[in-house]
């Protein structure tokens, strides 16, 4: 009996690690691109998910953004469905709000959960893989938004709508998808966009990732990844910190929410910061700038009768011994 190629076993156990913990029957759905990543995912759940007796399906977009766009989705999904899933293939409208990336990218993942809810799915996975997530942390770092961008990917998230969102590739390297491609015999789209240097991600793909191995030596992709992950257990922690923090220094103000100036400047900065930003973002769906965050925080620490500061959608103010966001 012939032996098992390694990336096959490598990527069927990160599906089969991926999915253990789904009831019997449940509805798994895939996102299939046509590239090797998607298609060495697809391959692995249609027969992880036979083992485990759950129903996948696929859903294949077809953005409507290359010439011939139409027949690769087509193909994505009949191979699909040839290993085992369930294939729908689905045109959108990208639209270019925020450029033809962040356009495709919103598309796509509103498709990917209107299926998900309409199926009862229990999982969307993802084929995103270690090198996605190391470009990402890349890409975070280069915007200087702190430790939230940096945090990468989540293997696992479940959204307001409650969709659950698994990576199970993650840990998987991009040069194993293709391996498991090969030696499974199957044909593997090349998207004429991943060769396209007027993308950021694609620049880092192609010129950033590869000088920094070459100058620094290789590993560096894996300890960008293992950096997300800390991160992200970092956060975790803080967030579990904040909301046990918040509860008693935020008060309902008349147009707005108020917080405590003394507790606010009890905490370290870190803690501080992202109480800050968390109301902001959760009352008037602000998202805060590092500047913008300091500028709130002086009003505590550094206190000395300036006026309100004007945010996205609210403004702040100190008075008295609060801290007050009122909505604009």
């Amino acid at each position: 009996m012939p032996s098992l190629d390694p990336a096959i076993a490598e990527i069927r156990l990160a599906v089969r690690t991926a999915l253990a913990d789904l009831p019997a029957g449940s509805v798994v759905l895939v996102a299939v691109s046509g590239g090797a990543d998607s298609l060495a995912l697809a391959a692995a759940v249609g027969f992880e998910a036979r083992a485990l007796d759950l129903r996948a399906a696929s859903l294949t977009v077809d953005h409507g953004l290359q010439e011939g766009s139409d027949a690769v989705a087509r193909r994505a999904a009949q191979t699909a469905g040839s290993l085992g899933l369930d294939p729908l293939v689905v045109t959108v409208d990208v639209g270019s709000a925020g450029g033809p990336e962040n356009a495709a990218r919103e598309a796509r993942y509103g498709v990917l959960r209107d299926a998900a809810l309409d199926i009862g799915a229990a999982a969307v996975l993802l084929g995103h893989t270690l090198d996605d997530q190391a470009e990402t942390v890349l890409l975070g770092l280069a915007r200087g938004s702190g430790a939230t961008s940096l945090q990468g990917m989540a293997p696992v998230r479940e959204d307001e709508d409650g969709v659950r969102w698994v990576r199970p590739l993650l840990g998987v390297r991009r040069e194993r998808t293709r391996a498991f491609c090969a030696a499974s015999a199957l044909e593997v789209w090349e998207d004429p966009h991943n060769a396209d240097d007027r993308f950021a991600r694609v620049r880092v793909r192609r010129s950033v990732l590869p000088v920094l191995e070459a100058e620094l030596g290789p590993g560096i992709a894996e300890a960008l990844a293992r950096t997300a992950e800390q991160l992200r257990e970092d956060a975790e922690a803080f967030d579990e910190m904040i909301h046990e923090t918040i509860e008693d220094i935020v008060e309902h103000a008349e147009a707005g929410i108020s917080v405590s100036a003394a507790a606010l400047a009890a905490n370290p900065a870190a803690l501080r910061n992202r109480i800050i930003r968390l109301v902001a973002s959760s009352e008037f769906g602000a998202a805060l700038t590092r500047t913008q965050t300091l500028e709130v925080a002086r009003l505590v620490t550094d206190w000395s009768g300036q006026g309100p500061i004007d945010l996205p959608g609210c403004s702040a103010a100190r008075v008295g011994g609060r801290v007050v966001f009122t909505a604009r």
